[in-house]
């Protein structure tokens, strides 16, 4: 029960980031030639880029917990693990993606 109400703060907080994110990137389309439009567009894929890293950094940091305890007990479950670890590190991607797409709308 423990690890699944992790799992449940995991996913609300991939929620939390990706609505910020995607706040960043309806925030980055009003950008045209106005300079104060510009700075905002960059910070919208900073602020996107951080918090995605962050946010997979806590991901890793519970996944990768659990992941030594599972593999103390059951050595063959390495792969199942690995897979579980890089679905948290993806949410980095994601950040850096939106970061990406943001950026290719400024002019």
């Amino acid at each position: 029960m423990r690890f699944f109400m992790g799992y449940v703060r995991n996913i609300m907080r991939l929620c939390i980031i990706s609505g910020i994110m995607s706040a960043g990137y309806v925030w980055a389309q009003t950008t045209g030639t106005d300079p104060g439009n510009v700075g905002k567009a960059f910070y919208a894929a900073a602020l996107s880029t951080g918090l995605a890293a962050i946010a997979a950094g806590i991901a890793v940091a519970y996944v990768g917990t659990a992941a030594v305890g599972a593999l103390a007990e059951k050595p063959e479950l390495t792969g199942r693990v690995l897979i579980f670890v890089g679905l948290a590190e993806g949410i980095a991607i994601y950040g850096l993606i939106t970061s990406i797409m943001i950026l290719g709308r400024v002019q």
